[in-house]
């Protein structure tokens, strides 16, 4: 199966020009290919077509890790990269998956370094990934590296995985209570309303808002969806402008119990990251760019990019840190002693294990004090109208009586 694209013009035996596009797996053979029906290639050009069907695919992090996990295992036993990755392709069982890896054989093949084949593709294969790759390759311990690398992106999606985990049924929960007051005041609550009309009697002031409620949402309600739609494009936007980017990262770092969730799970991916490289051999200041490209929030990426400058004059990295004044105590204190004893890739992988453990135990205990909170809520929201509702009623007819 071929992946790679060419657009050509060539003349044939008549002296004509003709022109069209083929597949083949490097230009040399699409020059024979065309020889081979007679005609004299003057002009091949490569298309990105193949590129472009692999981004219109989605490939998981899921795909990537088991591709890591197989390349390992076949690099460790001696396997040729070119070989590997043929037998890679050959039993990944996601079609975009396997697609990608007969483009990363078609470049090997071309004599390119497995690292510059996977940094044609950035949407898919981190910085952080394609350096330690590069290291490996140079160093020729790319059997060492890589089963750092498959242990890193396992113990990632096992932390983000929690986190999911850990919020889907609160979201679930909320979800299902709000459907399910405004079904009942939609459906249920105007139900009274023609009773109430029927009967002539006044309406308990507790009921005439619950009935003036449920009049507006039904007469303006969509316009609830408009904003919530609106609220959330707006957020989204806030990224768009390096400023309000800052001022919105800033107020989430400012928010209480969150805040600090988001500090740590940015901690726990920065010193993840430069542990990894640091280990592969990679210098400080090149590993200290990438573990700042990783980081999401800007407030810290911008401390990250003082403390890149402050290495970079020779100070020391666990001084650099603690004199931002916004990264955890814990961090700067151990990564000086790893500074001091010569073991710092070491120390910033057990910190960001520790950071990790921190955030699942932390959202283990937002989610325990949420969900009783929010059953709570729900019972006192959708009690609190079914109860309303028939004191009125029952009210009515006392007074009829």
């Amino acid at each position: 199966m071929s992946t790679l694209y060419f657009k050509y013009q060539a003349f044939d035996s008549h002296g004509k020009v003709q022109s069209g596009q083929l597949n083949a797996d490097s230009e040399r053979e699409a020059v024979r290919i065309l020889q081979g029906k007679n005609l004299t290639p003057v002009k091949i050009q490569e298309t990105r077509q193949g590129a472009s069907r692999i981004r219109n695919k989605k490939i998981s992090n899921t795909d990537v890790l088991d591709f890591t996990n197989g390349l390992c295992t076949l690099v460790e036993a001696r396997v040729p990269i070119d070989k590997a990755l043929r037998l890679l392709e050959g039993i990944t069982e996601s079609p975009a998956m396997s697609e990608l890896v007969l483009n990363l054989l078609r470049d090997v093949k071309e004599g390119k370094s497995l690292a510059e084949a996977l940094e044609i593709r950035p949407d898919i294969f981190s910085k952080m990934y394609i350096n330690i790759v590069r290291a490996g390759e140079e160093g020729g311990i790319l059997d060492q590296l890589l089963p750092d690398l498959a242990e890193f992106m396992e113990t990632s999606a096992k932390t983000r995985q929690a986190v999911i985990s850990a919020m889907i049924y609160p979201i679930v929960l909320l979800a299902t209570g709000a459907i399910s007051v405004f079904l009942l005041l939609i459906f249920v609550v105007p139900q009274f309303a023609a009773m109430f009309e029927d009967a002539g009697t006044e309406i308990p002031p507790s009921a005439a808002f619950l009935l003036s409620l449920s009049a507006g949402i039904q007469s303006y309600g969509y316009l609830f969806i408009v904003f919530i739609v609106l609220l959330v494009i707006g957020w989204k936007r806030l990224d768009k402008d390096p400023q309000t980017r800052m001022q919105k990262d800033s107020f989430l770092l400012s928010l209480p119990m969150v805040g600090t969730l988001i500090l740590y799970k940015e901690c726990a991916v920065f010193t993840r990251t430069l542990g990894a490289l640091l280990a592969a051999g990679i210098p400080l200041i090149r590993a200290l760019r990438v573990s700042r490209e990783v980081v999401v929030n800007s407030v810290l990426t911008h401390h990250l990019t003082a403390v890149e400058e402050d290495v970079r004059g020779g100070a020391g990295l666990g001084i650099s840190l603690e004199k931002t004044t916004q990264f955890p105590t814990l961090l700067h204190q151990l990564v000086a002693v790893g500074e001091e004893s010569g073991r710092t890739s070491s120390i910033l992988l057990k910190l960001a294990t520790t950071f990790d453990t921190y955030v699942r135990n932390q959202m283990s205990a937002l989610v325990s004090a949420l969900q009783p909170a929010l059953i709570i809520f729900l019972a006192i929201a959708v009690g609190g109208i079914t109860i309303t509702m028939l004191s009125a009623v029952f009210s009515m007819n006392a007074v009829e009586f």
